[in-house]
């Protein structure tokens, strides 16, 4: 692979000169720094440079240009380079850059704006630039691997496989088998052909066909508790849960997080979250959730993956949760933060198609596989606008599918704007998908409209369902209340309560028991309120502790 290209345009040729020393004295071993000096020769530049088949990470545009804005530059950039990142650069103290900026994020033309270099080595300058680099590289795969998977594309566990070690931020390679890197692989290893998917890692570890646990283990991960007694167990490493190890943690309590599949639950699976405070320009779901992970480990958690939990049961005075492989967690409190999965659509045809065109909330795993065809999005949340949009930088076209006549009432008003105005996404309303068909991938749709009952085929490469309603609660006993759709009751809204105090905020019906997050009756399905739900709950924790 060619050097990577940091793209740079200004047309005050001083400022230019700057910023390309900058720049090239920061990452010229590593990038290959272009700059120019009009948005015409820019423009033509990228051009050629995508003709090349040539990367671009990273594109700086100066906003006030005679020939054309930054903002506008940018945005014609955008559908040259789909992957690249987009800054607009401003002079220091520029108020008249102010309106151009807050429209152009609300519509997604930039991904960050910041001001020129003042002074050599200017660090707030590169901050910017090296974290929108290191989530440009986060995108396409980095460079190390530290495991290898070689499986068949469109194989099921294949793609579990994959999706599970981006969720947990493992780096990896993949190679189908058929293919000569695959095979000589495969030979290499002694594994024949019909074992796969095999997961190599680079410590010369070898499995085949592995569970989740087998792969959390063969990393360094706990898939049993290292200790027996804790004062709070926590099930689920969604937003809520991570928050609960943060706090339960650093407050002195012994802590332990229980998750079977991949940290950060569903906002794990979100491309780009806009509206979580502190990250003005966004932050993946993997990121955030790898953040808090490293947060709640550094101060004492102990985190046990691939484990998953399997019941829960009471004595003496303590909590037991039951794991699947018959070990147990026995704890004073427990927190349960499962969440929720991504509901199963039962269009005729469509489940032996899933990992095979037909994949749920497995956006960013994918999306480089449809790279120039139509791919279709089930959903009208936060998660399935951000999916959407990430495909889009892949994908020739995005359509997104929704029951309902509107996105207001399920999505965020940045969401919507940036939808509106991507020029290779859609929404088409009041459809529901009633089939899929393919010979050994999806390669048809069938839509049904909602309101007339007409039916239609249109070709697919990809459909990605993101619509959620499913509780992770089948494992917990009948004495934990939940209403009809399976959510956990707490505080006011339980029906059942056998002490005479009164229950705790998010106390369930067995005393000692939390539910916080998507799991829980009531609440709002946003990663900021999970967080704020997980942190307060330990306070509850310790009010619960210091009573018994």
């Amino acid at each position: 692979m060619l050097q990577p290209v940091l793209f740079v345009v200004d047309d005050e040729a001083e400022s230019l000169q700057a910023l390309t020393r900058e720049l090239a004295s920061r990452y010229g071993s590593h990038y290959r720094v272009v700059a120019r000096v009009s948005a015409t020769d820019a423009l033509a530049s990228l051009t050629r440079l995508r003709a090349d088949g040539e990367a671009v990470s990273l594109i700086l545009a100066d906003q006030w240009m005679p020939e054309t804005t930054g903002i506008e530059l940018l945005a014609r950039a955008r559908e040259l380079h789909p992957t690249a990142r987009r800054g607009l650069l401003i002079s220091w103290g520029d108020r008249s850059a102010v309106a151009p900026i807050l429209q152009a994020a609300a519509l997604g033309q930039i991904e960050f704006y910041l001001p020129k270099p003042s002074w050599s080595p200017d660090e707030q300058f590169h901050l910017v630039v090296t974290e929108s680099l290191a989530e440009w590289w986060r995108q396409q795969g980095g460079r190390f691997e530290a495991v290898t998977v070689i499986g068949e594309d469109l194989h099921p566990r294949s793609h579990e496989i994959r999706d599970l070690l981006t969720r947990n931020s493992v780096p990896f390679g993949f190679h189908h088998s058929a293919s000569e890197q695959g095979r000589e692989a495969l030979q290499r290893l002694g594994v024949p052909r019909d074992r796969v998917p095999v997961v190599a890692l680079y410590s010369g570890v070898v499995l085949v066909d592995p569970t989740n646990a087998e792969v959390g283990q063969a990393l360094g991960v706990d898939v049993q508790p290292p200790e027996r007694v804790y004062d709070v167990a926590i099930v689920g490493a969604g937003p809520a849960g991570l928050a609960s190890a943060v706090y339960g943690a650093s407050e002195g309590l012994r802590t332990a997080v229980l998750e079977g599949e991949a940290f950060g639950g569903q906002a794990g699976t979100s491309s780009l979250i806009r509206n979580y405070p502190g990250f003005p320009w966004g932050v993946s779901g993997v990121e955030l959730a790898w953040r808090t992970y490293q947060q709640a480990w550094t101060f004492g958690t102990h985190f046990v993956y691939g484990n998953p939990a399997v019941s829960l049961a009471g004595d003496g005075g303590m909590h037991v949760v039951a794991l699947e492989d018959g070990s147990e967690v026995r704890s004073r409190a427990v927190i349960i933060a499962t969440g929720m999965s991504y509901r199963r659509l039962t269009g005729a045809g469509l489940e032996p198609l899933v990992g095979a065109g037909v994949y749920y909330g497995a956006a960013t795993v994918q999306a480089q596989a449809m790279a120039g065809k139509h791919a279709y999005v089930v959903g009208g949340g936060n998660s399935a606008g951000q999916a959407a949009l990430h495909l889009a930088k892949y994908a020739s076209r995005v359509s997104i599918l929704v029951r309902s006549s509107s996105l207001a009432a399920s999505m965020s008003e940045y969401l919507i704007r940036e939808i509106g105005s991507a020029s290779n996404v859609d929404v088409r309303f009041g459809v529901d998908v009633v089939g899929g068909e393919g010979a050994g991938r999806l390669e048809h749709l069938q839509l049904r409209d909602r309101v007339s009952g007409a039916t239609e085929s249109v070709p697919a490469a990809g459909l990605f369902v993101l619509i959620g309603g499913q509780p992770f609660t089948e494992w917990l006993p009948e004495s934990v209340n939940r209403d009809r759709w399976g959510f956990v009751l707490t505080g006011s809204d339980i029906d059942r309560w056998p002490l005479d105090r009164a229950p705790l905020l998010f106390e369930t019906s067995l005393p000692g028991v939390f539910a916080v997050g998507d799991v829980r009756h009531g609440s709002v399905k946003r990663v900021a309120s999970a967080v704020g739900e997980g942190s307060i709950c330990i306070r509850l924790v310790h009010e619960y502790l210091a009573a018994s």
